[in-house]
């Protein structure tokens, strides 16, 4: 007979996730501060790591098989799991960060996007803001479709929907941007405890999988990956870093949110959700001592 974990956390167990998820935030606090014209990505991966480990928790992300760094940074056209190294970063350019950190057995993982300012290029600048702007409103739509819904995959549905609703900025270089963003399908959230990735999936679209039920316990990393042109994208020699084929821009946001008896609280954000959810009319609820 084979026995199968449950996806659903106890409430003691939603408590020690509290942790790992603030060393998450903290670290990518951390690295945005540096995100300058000049710094490596190297530099930022270094941080990253020196925040988590003097928290006395260790990156998630170093151990998983073949991987040896604390996140994964995604410059431009790259979408997701670019790899840190000697890229220096420069003017313009598009920053998606993805960190995640395990402390007493517990997992956090989340995403940023940062645009770096350049008065050089402002329309170039303009567009990216506004692409990572989109993002990150449909990570907090799907959050917040996620403290009212009956199943997962209404969370799928409601980030389609707000991205759907969003026109991208108008580029002068047409290959660089189309006329409706793509959302990435081969990519998508799941959820999170023991381990960084656990069952059950998240789509970031609609699917016509309902999806697991959405009840207190469920713990779940929602992570849209969007791009201001194609959906289509393919691995970089390395076998890791996923960009685009077009050569539009991605943008990358993800939070590790809890369901409670109280409601719904974002892991991964220190006010547990509030000023994000706040548009959307919802108010998270801390996980009860």
């Amino acid at each position: 007979m084979v026995f199968r974990r449950s996806i659903y956390k106890s409430p003691s167990q939603l408590r020690a996730m509290v942790e790992p998820g603030l060393i998450t935030a903290e670290a990518l606090a951390g690295v945005r501060a540096l995100i300058k014209p000049g710094v490596t990505t190297a530099q930022l991966d270094a941080e990253a790591n020196r925040i988590i480990v003097g928290r006395g928790a260790e990156s998630n992300f170093q151990l998983v098989r073949g991987y040896r760094h604390t996140t994964c940074i995604s410059v431009n056209d790259q979408v997701v799991h670019g790899i840190p190294g000697d890229r220096v970063l420069q003017p313009g350019d598009i920053v998606s960060i993805d960190c995640g950190a395990q402390f007493r057995g517990w997992n956090g993982d989340s995403a940023i996007s940062v645009v770096i300012p350049d008065a050089a290029q402002p329309d170039v600048v303009a567009r990216r803001e506004e692409l990572s702007r989109v993002t990150e409103g449909s990570l907090w739509a799907g959050i917040a479709a996620l403290a009212s819904a009956s199943h997962l995959g209404e969370v799928g549905a409601a980030i389609q929907e707000y991205i759907e609703a969003q026109e991208p900025l108008a580029s002068t270089n047409a290959a660089k941007a189309g006329t409706s963003y793509g959302i990435l399908r081969e990519y998508v959230g799941h959820g999170i405890g023991r381990r960084m990735h656990e069952a059950p999936t998240v789509f970031n679209y609609r699917t016509a999988d309902r999806g697991a039920d959405v009840r207190p316990g469920l713990v779940v990393a929602i992570e849209p990956m969007v791009t201001d042109g194609s959906e289509q994208t393919f691995v970089e020699d390395d076998d890791w870093t996923v960009t685009t084929v077009d050569g539009s821009d991605g943008s990358h946001w993800e939070h590790s949110v809890a369901v409670h008896d109280g409601g719904v609280w974002v892991l991964t954000a220190p006010d547990g959700g509030k000023a994000g959810l706040a548009p959307f009319g919802v108010e998270p609820r801390e996980i009860g001592k």
